[in-house]
């Protein structure tokens, strides 16, 4: 009996798993506009959902399957959101703000093929140099590392663009940063 209580527990736990993971990538999908792979990923997601929430219900009075439900449900949120991460679907917009023009901050970043907008900016202590750039999430962190490289003391801030339009880097930036990246794992491997 208990063995089989533990069977229960651990399907439970699992199936909660998966449909909170594919939750939380539904709504991600849904609010990036990707609305047919938002549905194809719901219709999984119900399927799971009902077959979990039916062995809860089928067992309500074992405490430890309503626990198990709950667990798998905590643990699905960081699940789903770590493959989120991985997916890194959409843009950024990073505004970066430098009181040292003289490292040329810009035109490094659009050597390593960021599309980079510039201008001069005063701040409370004087001049200062103010960026946007806007680049794929999947190469934000290597952004911001590149960024506080070249300068720790740059004032960073970033948030995701409701809409995008106009402007050449879309294709052009894609290409860049790829052979930027095709050029370092080459040199990687000299």
């Amino acid at each position: 009996m208990l063995e089989n209580g533990l069977i229960m527990m651990a399907i439970i736990f699992v199936i909660n798993i998966f449909y909170v993971s594919f939750f939380t990538i539904r709504m991600i999908l849904t609010l990036k506009g990707y609305r047919y792979l938002a549905a194809g990923v719901s219709t999984v997601e119900v399927v799971i959902y009902v077959v979990g929430l039916g062995l809860v219900l089928d067992n309500l009075n074992e405490l430890q399957n309503l626990i198990a439900y709950a667990v798998g449900y905590g643990i699905g949120v960081i699940v789903g959101m770590k493959i989120e991460e991985k997916l890194a679907l959409g843009y950024i917009t990073v505004n970066v703000i430098t009181m040292d023009n003289g490292l040329d901050l810009p035109r490094k970043l659009r050597a390593k093929g960021y599309g980079v907008t510039d201008w001069e900016a005063n701040g409370l202590e004087g001049g200062r140099w103010a960026m946007q750039i806007l680049t794929p999430r999947r190469y934000e962190l290597k952004l911001y590392q590149t960024i506080k490289e070249i300068d720790p003391k740059a004032f960073i801030i970033s948030y995701e663009p409701k809409a995008i339009h106009g402007g050449f880097w879309v294709k052009s930036v894609r290409r860049r940063i790829a052979q930027e990246e095709k050029k370092n794992e080459q040199e990687t491997m000299v």
